[in-house]
């Protein structure tokens, strides 16, 4: 591996050193899907809150199974339940509470019936078809920990003990710039010898996929005073800049350039395929902290991986989530053969499923601009430098989600 070439994870090191969580904000639960909760909550109530039955049937003393039952009293759900006549059954109805007394639930199916009285099998255990108080949450417990990011089950967990309001943490602002002047917006003419922006939206979708705001969309022109003036602006307003392209050697790309005369370099040029022009630094901002920078190459698959590789992480760092810190590792089976030099390849794969195991197909063509590769991808086959695939060989691999 070339010396001036750095591997992913001194990348991810210096990407994160000194990054903290953003602040917390109060946000209504109606609203907070999606977002990360910044305390941990502790449960207020039992859940449920009372022994209930299961299903719709009688409650009964499972001593008194195996003989005809008066019907002494009727509960459905909502409804306080008195306690059970000696030698009497009450018949209930699903999330009904259990009468004192009654120690098991026969399913009404099993039930014979005669007018007010019920005839009950033999041999009903204690227990049977309750669902006992606090058997989901016991009241004083951790309901949900700090960083969870709050899903269609965490918010019922949450309206379950009545929450209202919780506190999440701040989403990291964003600046999304794009450089190259051959670089223009879908919508307009194409001139000779430019392209259309495709790593804009594409970034935008990944970035707030992972849970950030993108709260400026600039362009800026290929000289080294616009490059400088953009990147002071845009870290005034985010927590994060992303640039694409101009982080190369060429004449034109001035992002590197701009970016130490204003603020710090950390890293740039990786050991990795695609995306080996990748700059990682800070830029300083008014009130004397520092926004995190990523300057990504301008090939849209070199972005595409980054984002995963990269934002993604940054963006959970911000946030105290630490599902965000690494992609899932998979083992798969190589359908498909490739050989490595000085750099650790990140492949587009599509992951397919089976009794025997999982396989990963290789997108055919895996080259930096071609994009159609990550449209179906999966996950991302990591295959370190200096190394050989054969077909039917073992690998790891980086679960897109």
């Amino acid at each position: 591996m070339a010396d001036d070439l750095q591997p992913v994870k001194a990348a991810l090191a210096a990407l994160l050193d000194g990054v903290t969580r953003l602040a917390a904000e109060p946000l209504p639960l109606d609203v907070a899907g999606g977002r990360v909760l910044a305390d941990s909550v502790t449960a207020r109530l039992d859940v449920p809150p009372f022994d209930n039955s299961a299903m719709d049937g009688y409650a009964l003393n499972s001593r008194d199974a195996g003989q005809w039952l008066p019907i002494s009293q009727r509960i459905t759900a909502g409804q306080p339940a008195k306690p059970l006549a000696p030698g009497s059954c009450a018949r209930i109805f699903t999330g009904g509470e259990i009468p004192p007394g009654a120690d098991c639930v026969v399913m009404q199916e099993r039930v014979e019936r005669d007018d007010e009285l019920a005839l009950f099998p033999a041999g009903i255990p204690a227990g049977d078809n309750l669902r006992r108080r606090g058997r989901d949450v016991s009241a004083g417990a951790v309901l949900l920990e700090a960083g969870q990011t709050l899903n269609a089950a965490a918010l019922g967990h949450l309206a379950g003990q009545g929450i209202t309001e919780v506190s999440v943490t701040r989403r990291p602002r964003v600046a999304l710039l794009s450089t190259g002047d051959e670089v223009i917006d879908p919508g307009q003419p194409l001139a000779p010898g430019q392209i259309y922006n495709s790593n804009r939206p594409m970034l935008r979708q990944l970035i707030e996929q992972f849970g950030a705001e993108v709260v400026l969309v600039s362009r800026v022109a290929d000289d080294l005073e616009t490059t400088r003036r953009c990147l002071a602006d845009a870290a005034a307003q985010a927590d994060m800049v992303v640039s694409t392209g101009g982080v190369s050697v060429g004449e034109e790309d001035h992002v590197k350039t701009a970016l130490t005369e204003l603020g710090e370099l950390d890293l740039w040029r990786l050991a990795i395929r695609p995306g080996k022009p990748l700059a990682i630094g800070r830029l300083p901002r008014p009130d004397g902290s520092s926004a995190r920078f990523v300057g990504l190459p301008g090939n849209p698959v070199s972005g595409f991986v980054g984002a995963w590789l990269f934002l993604r992480p940054l963006v959970g760092a911000l946030l105290g989530c630490p599902a965000l810190a690494e992609l899932p590792q998979l083992r798969a089976y190589a359908d498909f053969a490739t050989r490595t030099q000085a750099r650790q390849h990140y492949m587009r794969v599509a992951l397919t499923f089976t009794t025997k195991g999982i396989t990963a197909r290789a997108f055919r063509d895996q080259n930096s601009g071609v994009l159609s590769s990550c449209i179906q991808a999966d996950a991302l086959a990591v295959i370190p430098p200096h190394s050989e695939v054969r077909q039917g060989d073992e690998i790891d691999c980086l679960w897109l989600v």
